[in-house]
């Protein structure tokens, strides 16, 4: 089992930054993939960005390109969500989430295996 417990959310005015973090605990996962997923009201849940916890690839959606940063900490077991030049649109809960591989699924919430709890972003204009 891995744990993942979600950090950093709060109220930010348009153009201002957040950094989210996730603590994850339980097994080991140099394999895995790692990912940040959001949800606005009334909206699905939409891929953010991932990353291969062992290094070496990221992806980010369309909408957040340029934008937000994903990376990891291997030594405290935390990934991170750099968010810069945020907008209204971007406001949602924000989800970190765990794959016991980094297949293709993972731009998508069913190529995940652990979810944390979510932390919500409110981007004021």
């Amino acid at each position: 089992q891995v744990q993942l417990v979600e950090s950093g959310g709060g109220l930010v005015q348009t153009g201002g930054s957040l950094r989210l973090s996730c603590a994850a605990s339980g097994r080991t996962f140099s394999s895995y993939a790692m990912g940040w997923f959001r949800q606005a009201p009334g909206k699905e849940r939409e891929f953010v960005a991932v990353m291969r916890w062992s290094g070496g690839i990221t992806y980010y959606a369309d909408s957040v390109k340029g934008r937000f940063t994903i990376s990891g900490d291997n030594v405290k077991m935390t990934l991170y969500l750099q968010m810069n030049s945020l907008k209204p649109g971007d406001t949602a809960v924000y989800y970190c989430a765990a794959a016991r591989s980094f297949t293709p699924s993972v731009a998508t919430s069913r190529g995940y295996d652990y979810w944390g709890q979510g932390t919500q972003v409110t981007v004021s204009s």
